[in-house]
């Protein structure tokens, strides 16, 4: 039997209720149902209870796999697509997808195929976008232009796309590079005005700053939409967390770039490394981690474990420390933060938001505490 919450979450997928409706439905029809008064009924925003222990535990799961069917289906439609790609060109792949769109995401509703076939249809625009800029534009394009042309492809397609099947990740992928585009122009106008052919190497420190601003815009989105649905029973929830995943590792490199600066257009971890910079990224990868639990998003802890272990390698070797298998020690290391982290991801939790502010916390993902 399908439970109040899904069924309000469904209802609200459909657009018969709004989000905000549903999320304000399921404490009272759960009252309701258990017989309780007015008085007792729990308020979205508050701590949850311990009978809901599995869902704090399973606070960040977007809705991809409802069954083995979904997996079967997504299996079919990934071999299917990628045959019709061998043997057809590329006008012919983008009526396949749209007709499984229409069968397996307008009629079935079904959301690991919904992600398979955006995902699909975003790799057939990116194909379709340099065809244009081939063809269509000017020889000798550099980079930074050729991108004034892919990007709005991308925007216009995945929003349609969005438009008549309602994907969390289409509408993601939509804002996304719509960021893109933003940041793009600024960075072509800024090569324009300052008369530089490679702003990006030239003029580091402004192009870091650049990347920076346009993460924040990214995670600011990302927010809205969790703060727009802090119980995580509707679509917002997904498309926050798409946005998340794109949102942190952008913040975080947008970050290590003001520290690798001189070698921004080389590799960043060689032999000028020095232990105090390995540190400022330690320091940067806590901050993040700490980020990730207050807003209980994983994204901000699996974002910066590649930079956790060479920092941590870093340090060893160049910081006086005798080992003979500097790599297993780090492996391990790494391996035992992301354990402690996982393991106890709900009492860092706890700790961490109850010295937040209330204003702040009213807005976040309610805290779970076993035994209320």
């Amino acid at each position: 039997m399908v439970s109040i919450r899904d069924a309000l979450s469904s209802a609200a997928d459909e657009g018969i209720i709004t989000a905000v409706q549903a999320e304000k439905l399921v404490p009272y029809l759960l009252a309701a149902n258990s017989g309780d008064n007015e008085e007792q009924r729990p308020a979205v925003s508050e701590v949850l209870p311990a009978g809901d222990a599995f869902e704090a535990e399973e606070s960040e799961q977007p809705r991809f796999v409802r069954g083995f069917h979904d997996i079967l289906i997504t299996i079919g439609v990934i071999v299917a697509l990628v045959g019709l790609w061998g043997i057809g060109s590329l006008f012919a792949v983008l009526p396949a997808i749209v007709i499984l769109a229409e069968i397996l995401i307008r009629r079935q509703r079904l959301a690991l195929p919904a992600v398979a076939l955006t995902v699909a249809l975003a790799h057939w625009t990116g194909l379709f976008a340099l065809l244009v800029v081939e063809v269509a534009a000017p020889a000798g394009l550099d980079m930074l232009t050729s991108w004034l042309l892919v990007l709005p492809i991308f925007a216009a397609v995945l929003a349609v796309f969005y438009w008549r099947y309602r994907v969390p990740l289409a509408l993601a992928a939509t804002l996304l590079s719509l960021f893109l585009l933003a940041m793009d122009i600024v960075l072509v106008l800024l090569s324009k005005i300052l008369g530089s052919v490679e702003l990006i190497t030239e003029h580091t420190g402004l192009a870091a700053s650049i990347f920076l601003i346009s993460a924040l815009g990214i995670f600011s989105a990302a927010m809205s939409y969790d703060i727009a649905d802090p119980a995580r029973k509707s679509r917002q929830s997904d498309v926050a967390f798409w946005l998340h995943l794109a949102a942190a590792p952008a913040l975080l490199y947008a970050m290590l770039s003001f520290i690798f600066l001189r070698n921004v257009s080389g590799e960043w971890w060689g032999d000028a490394t020095s232990p105090s910079d390995a540190a400022s990224v330690l320091a940067i990868v806590i901050v993040f981690m700490m980020i990730g639990l207050i807003i209980d998003r994983r994204a901000f802890v699996t974002s910066g474990l590649l930079s956790l272990g060479l920092a941590i390698w870093t340090i060893l070797q160049r910081g006086g420390v005798d080992f003979s298998d500097y790599f297993s020690v780090t492996v391990l290391a790494v391996g035992v933060v992301v354990l402690l982290i996982g393991i106890f991801w709900q009492a860092l939790r706890r700790a961490i938001v109850s010295i937040l502010p209330a204003g702040i916390t009213s807005h976040l993902h309610p805290v779970y505490r076993p035994g209320r």
